[in-house]
């Protein structure tokens, strides 16, 4: 089969176009830009192209999967339903892929990716051989986003954007968090929770949600959903290669997924302590010659940023920790307004930089940087400047900013990673 992949540079669709490449499909895509991941993409064969007029489209094509953020009105997809090529979604397309496999499904507000390449290590580590596809790059494949097991066990990041987790059909999932976000999409947290409910009803008879039951949230689905439960907080906290309690809490419903397996307690502990965490979560890029350590973290919602935040200052006490964040999406940033102005408690200087627009077809207002960061510094009572451009805020760190011995922490899902790999060198 002959598959082209719109948007593939995206996390999740270059795990698909690699993991369909290695079974030995025809794959190509495209994307905007080059980064690592379509580099890495082109050391399988893959084919990736900067050009998504259409043009480029070729007319064989057995099959053209998008990216979520590809909207139906994108050239490709309008010149494949010119030539009649079938489309799917990425994750509709991921859901046949998994078909017929034991599935795991790690799904969640928060910290989906970080469980789900704790639970891959789990199986790696003990003999189950999965197949694995996780928004991250994992430690554990020398930062690769996905796996090809021999074994019907598939591990699968499940996200709930657009209901997209409703292709799968999972015989296992772990539930980490539920508290609200995608509100673009969903109209309220009641709708939000009852997609979460709808995907939890999709178990089989013998299936298992496996989630934290003192979360008010998670509770409430799982009372909805009426399906069987094992409760991760009965189990142990224990100490990983990576800080925060949220971690720890991740690692819980991990070890819990162990005893459902029959994996020996000591052994799930002794492979899951030695999580390291993963690409882009608490992911420490370096230090440099004036003592300035660099950490790359992707919270972008209010609720992350707090844990990652409380997590970084309990790992670096008494070090200045200087933060620069991106917010992502005008429209998240406005309905999660009020909780952005406190979820920075800890930051000694902030830095908020111009929105990461990723969904531009969608967004109808626009966030006024400036006066977002005055109303962070008046709640919060942290130093908050408006950077921005990403350049100009590389610009105000190095010349006005920065101090000797400072932690840097820059927080958000768009392109603000580039900015950490720079302050690095």
């Amino acid at each position: 089969m002959k598959i082209f992949c719109s948007g593939i540079g995206g996390i999740g669709l270059s795990a698909y176009a690699s993991l369909q490449a290695h079974r030995g499909h025809t794959v190509m895509g495209s994307d905007r830009a080059r980064t690592p991941l379509t580099d890495a993409l082109g050391d399988l064969g893959i084919e990736v192209l900067e050009d998504q007029s259409g043009a480029a489209l070729p007319n064989d094509v057995d099959l053209l999967v998008y990216s979520e953020a590809i909207p139906q009105t994108a050239p490709e997809r309008v010149r494949a339903r010119e030539l009649g090529i079938p489309q799917q979604s990425y994750s509709e397309a991921v859901g046949a892929l998994a078909n017929g496999s034991r599935l795991i499904a790690v799904c969640g507000t928060h910290g989906k990716s970080s469980t789900t390449a704790m639970t891959a290590r789990l199986l790696m580590g003990s003999g189950f051989d999965p197949t694995v596809v996780v928004g991250t790059k994992m430690k554990e494949r020398d930062g690769k986003n996905w796996r090809a097991g021999k074994s019907g066990w598939f591990v699968l990041e499940a996200c709930e954007y657009r209901r997209s987790f409703h292709f799968y059909n999972p015989q296992i999932i772990l539930l980490t968090n539920a508290d609200g976000d995608h509100f673009d999409y969903y109209k309220s947290k009641d709708d939000y929770r009852r997609a979460f409910v709808d995907f939890v009803r999709k178990l089989p008879v013998d299936g298992l949600l496996i989630t934290h039951l003192s979360d008010p949230d998670c509770r409430s689905i799982t009372q909805a959903a009426g399906r069987p439960v094992l409760d991760a907080d009965s189990f142990p906290f224990i100490s990983l290669g990576t800080p925060g309690l949220h971690m720890r809490q991740n690692a819980q419903l991990v070890l819990a997924l162990a005893q459902h397996l029959g994996i020996a307690s000591e052994e799930s502990k002794k492979i899951v302590s030695r999580y390291g965490g993963s690409w882009r979560r608490i992911e420490i890029k370096g230090t440099r010659s004036d003592g300035v350590t660099v950490i790359d973290d992707y919270a972008h919602h209010p609720r992350e940023i707090r844990a990652t935040v409380a997590a970084v200052k309990d790992q670096f006490p008494v070090r200045r920790l200087v933060c620069v964040f991106q917010p992502h999406t005008h429209d998240r940033t406005f309905k999660l307004y009020e909780d952005f102005l406190e979820c920075f408690a800890g930051v000694d200087r902030l830095i908020v930089t111009n929105v990461y627009d990723a969904r531009s077809d969608g967004e109808t207002r626009h966030v006024d940087g400036a006066k977002f960061s005055e109303d962070i510094a008046a709640r919060g009572r942290i130093h908050t400047t408006f950077g921005r451009s990403l350049g100009e805020t590389e610009r105000m760190l190095r010349t006005e900013i920065l101090e000797l011995g400072d932690i840097l922490l820059c927080l958000g899902a768009g392109d603000i990673t580039n900015l950490a790999t720079e302050m690095v060198e």
